[in-house]
């Protein structure tokens, strides 16, 4: 998968490669997960493919996307390598948060991919930040903010609807509804029949959308961004998908059936638009093998190359965690700091009343 072109030049083609590519990434990561090869959460992407894609197709490289912590699928495509990717699952220096941030916190400024964050709704104020930097600076750019339909019910959330809509913002708020909150139904999480309609009470437009449909979630976002660009102003996508695995690696996803499971496959997002391009004379079952290939490979390439991939330094440990100067003398965990602090800590016996 090259970098993202403009976006007329982005065929279909190309754009099922790119799920196929994430959807193989995704399944080399779930591998690498069970053999201790990954540490700490890790939240897979299978089955929802055709909404990032939809929505990059739809953008320009420099247009800006931040998301939540399902975040690989983001990042690869929005142009980061796939050994960049799996060398950060990998906590090693040539990730693409050069090992700091895992699973959960992609990020590359380069590609204008900014996070990756953990805590749910906390990115979408940071969202609303990034687009009023682009109306400040007077660019006819524009903010894509992904997140689950957990984050609807986070006031983090609602302020940031609020400030988008008082300042007229060029964000598109796009909710990928996977039907579950973590284990939670939306049907139990939420008092609204449709989460778009989170979005009128502040009088943002908002639209549904297929999100198991590669092409209607592009020509909605393209529409919805046009708009944008000739007069900035918020908008709203709920794109309807679902997620084929649990939350994350540790979840068994006991919480809904095999039928339902089975219904939802029954619609793969990467089985629907290869079966439209070959109705369409567009692509052939060789032609598609010859992208699952090349995306295999791509995905077992990554693994190999975060294997040999060497580890951060361990005088990096505290960067970026506190400011220079902060910790001295002796940084935490120091024989100078612990034994300062066994110098001042109080008697286990002495009373603190």
């Amino acid at each position: 998968m090259t970098a993202m072109q403009p976006v007329e030049q982005r065929d279909e083609v190309e754009m099922l490669s790119l799920m196929l590519l994430i959807r193989r990434f995704e399944e080399r990561a779930s591998q690498q997960y069970q053999a201790q090869k990954i540490g700490g959460f890790c939240h897979l992407y299978i089955g929802q493919e055709a909404v990032v894609a939809g929505a990059v197709a739809a953008v320009r490289d420099d247009d800006y996307i931040i998301t939540a912590y399902r975040d690989h699928a983001h990042a690869l495509a929005r142009g980061t390598s796939a050994n960049a990717c799996m060398a950060e699952l990998f906590g090693k220096e040539t990730g693409c948060s050069r090992g700091l941030g895992g699973s959960m916190h992609f990020f590359d400024k380069q590609h204008h991919m900014y996070g990756g964050h953990a805590i749910v709704a906390a990115h979408v104020p940071l969202a609303v930040g990034l687009a009023f930097a682009i109306k400040y600076r007077g660019e006819d750019r524009v903010t894509l903010c992904f997140f689950g339909d957990g984050a609807i019910n986070q006031g983090a959330f609602h302020e940031a609807l609020n400030l988008a809509a008082l300042y007229k913002l060029p964000v598109v708020f796009i909710c990928e509804n996977n039907l579950f909150a973590m284990g939670t139904s939306v049907k139990r999480s939420t008092s609204l029949k449709q989460i778009v309609d989170r979005a009128e009470g502040y009088d943002i437009p908002g639209e549904i959308v297929d999100g198991m449909n590669f092409r209607e979630v592009r020509d909605k976002i393209a529409e919805v961004v046009d708009s944008i660009r000739k007069e900035p102003h918020p908008a709203f996508l709920e794109a309807r998908t679902y997620r084929y695995r649990g939350h994350s690696m540790s979840d068994p996803a006991s919480y809904r059936t095999k039928e339902e499971l089975e219904k939802y496959r029954l619609d793969d997002p990467i089985t629907r638009l290869r079966a439209q391009l070959t109705r369409e004379g567009k692509l052939t079952n060789g032609q598609f093998d010859l992208l699952d290939k090349r995306a295999k490979e791509t995905a077992l390439a990554s693994v190999k190359f975060a294997e040999k991939s060497p580890q951060p330094p361990l005088d990096t440990l505290y960067d970026y965690t506190y400011a220079d100067g902060a910790v001295q003398p002796g940084r935490p965990g120091s024989d100078e700091a612990t034994q300062e602090g066994r110098q001042t800590a109080p008697s286990p016996t002495t009373s603190s009343r």
